[in-house]
């Protein structure tokens, strides 16, 4: 086995390697900014015209999956697609559809048009989002693998500084869309430093597309989703068409894994699946993503609507997760060389969950620098996290499928998100809607209903019912709060999962005389 590898980067792209990653960060940044930026503004798309459009809870959960559903159930063959025709190609083109749909979202006059056209800046997401990877796995040589995929991470977290902050800041003096419209000359400037600087890369031996498969995948995601959703907004789910939808969608997604696993050109390639290291891995992602999006979601009406900060001052409360994420992101693989990715993962998860236990004891007066330390916290944890399982999965595979591992990455966080919302944003509203239904007797049958689906929405109605709805802030609040207790146990016991799960499949520290030896099989067995 050679121990010194040759160089396999063109040297004109070698020494441009770290103007193209910024670049590359740069796409990537307005990807996750658009999430980070919405999250600031739910309360305002809750509020009634003409300051927001009067989005219901449910409203507010699809205009959030609509996005991460498309971009989700896209990234097996905008990977594909990537590797095919070329990523830098694909790169260009996803950016303008993203700026496309978020002119659009901007302009949106209803709840279903803001759905629509968070669909279309998906479209284009899903094929930014693995290129950016799979092109910088083929712009550093291994050795340097692990330090960039570290800072492209740490890229993510001034995302989720960036985005609060200005979305915050939009808001204070802008109208709502704002949030969208902010994206188009971000992506303007994306598009002429990566025609300027950016290489094109393939694979040579492409897969073929696999249309079945990606309908089949999205067909199931939305199914469960949905009768997740709308059992949340029911506050029940023995409903019989909660029930059919939910099992539809677990059907439909065995089919899709059965017909995957048949197939001759799979998008989703099983195979990869029987390393229980990469598996593992993949697991992580997705279990920390679907608890920390559930935490996100609720965050903002317990900052906004019972702590009653602005939307801006709601962004610089999130300061702490962005700062933590880009100090220790590009500096987790140190922790990884000494002490393993099984120890810094299984810590980093253990972090996550003490923090989402945190949440359950918040109230309304809990002294505002307690969320700031959980928040630095919590983002440390996810630094932790994020690191050692992308370099993991990223290099499980040969270099030429770096986009596929790269789609297969983002979908497990995407889905993971995706849940997240779907099933803690549905135990809050169940939560809240039992926990508010005693005190809206006095109600109209129709209001009461309304009044019943969100705090937002029994403030608003108090507030129109002028001094007689008074009566209904404090149970409001105390409702929330209840639920958002909830909410937060329920994420805590996923994190543990997913500590217990990359405690018993990811390898320990690997031995000092293999650690710069490895090949593209990089990890292949369990210690």
């Amino acid at each position: 086995m050679t121990t010194s590898p040759a160089p396999r980067i063109p040297e004109a792209v070698h020494r441009r390697r770290w103007a193209i990653l910024g670049v590359l960060m740069l796409s990537l940044l307005i990807v996750v900014l658009d999430n980070s930026i919405l999250n600031v503004a739910i309360k305002t798309i809750a509020t009634p015209a003409p300051t927001g459009l009067g989005a219901t809870q449910s409203e507010i959960e699809w205009a959030i999956n609509s996005y991460t559903l498309v971009f989700a159930g896209l990234l097996f063959t905008a990977g594909l697609i990537g590797d095919r025709l070329g990523r830098k190609k694909v790169l260009l083109g996803g950016l303008v559809v993203f700026g496309i749909g978020s002119a659009l979202a901007a302009e949106s006059g209803s709840p279903g048009q803001l759905i629509t056209y968070r669909a279309v800046m998906a479209l284009g997401a899903a094929f930014v989002m693995p290129a950016t990877l799979a092109v910088l796995m083929n712009v550093f040589e291994r050795s340097e693998q692990p330090k960039a995929i570290g800072i492209w991470a740490g890229g993510v977290g001034l995302a989720i500084a960036i985005g609060p902050i200005t979305g915050g800041a939009l808001l204070d003096h802008f109208w709502w869309g704002s949030v969208f419209l902010i994206n188009v000359p971000i992506v303007l400037i994306a598009l002429a430093l990566m025609v300027w600087l950016v290489p094109d890369s393939r694979d040579p031996k492409p897969g073929r597309l696999d249309p079945v498969g990606v309908v089949l995948s999205v067909l199931g995601l939305v199914l469960l989703v949905y009768g997740i959703i709308k059992g949340g907004e029911l506050a029940d789910f023995t409903d019989a068409k909660v029930l059919a939808t939910i099992i539809a969608g677990v059907v439909v997604l065995i089919g899709f894994v059965v017909y995957e696993k048949r197939s001759d050109h799979p998008s989703l390639d099983v195979t990869y699946f029987r390393n229980k290291v990469f598996s593992a891995a993949m697991a992580a992602i997705a279990l920390v993503f679907f608890a920390l999006m559930g935490v996100t979601f609720f965050g903002v009406f317990y900052t906004q609507s019972v702590r009653g900060y602005s939307p801006l001052e709601s962004g610089l409360l999130m300061l702490p997760l962005a700062a933590a994420q880009m100090i220790f992101a590009p500096r987790a693989r140190l922790l990884v060389d000494r002490f393993g990715n099984r120890a810094t993962t299984t810590a980093g998860m253990l972090l996550i969950a003490g923090t989402l236990a945190a949440f359950a004891g918040f109230e309304a007066d809990t002294p505002i620098w307690l969320l700031e330390v959980v928040f630095f916290l919590m983002g440390t944890g996810m630094a932790h996290i994020m690191t050692p399982t992308s370099v993991v999965i990223m290099q499980a595979l040969p270099r030429e499928k770096a986009g596929s591992a790269s789609a297969l990455s983002n979908t497990f966080r995407q889905v993971g998100g995706a849940l997240g919302i779907a099933v803690l944003g549905s135990v809050l509203a169940t939560s809240y809607r039992n926990g508010i239904d005693g005190r809206l007797g006095a109600l109209p049958p129709g209001l009461r209903d309304t009044a019943g689906e969100s705090i937002e929405a029994t403030l608003g109605i108090a507030e129109k019912l002028g001094p007689r709805g008074q009566a209904l802030v404090t149970p409001a609040y105390d409702a929330f709060l209840h639920a958002m207790h909830v909410t937060a146990l329920w994420g805590t016991g996923v994190a543990l999962i997913g500590a217990v799960v990359v405690a018993v499949f990811l390898p320990g520290k690997a031995p000092a005389a293999e650690a710069g030896e490895r090949e593209p099989e990089l990890i292949s067995t369990g210690d």
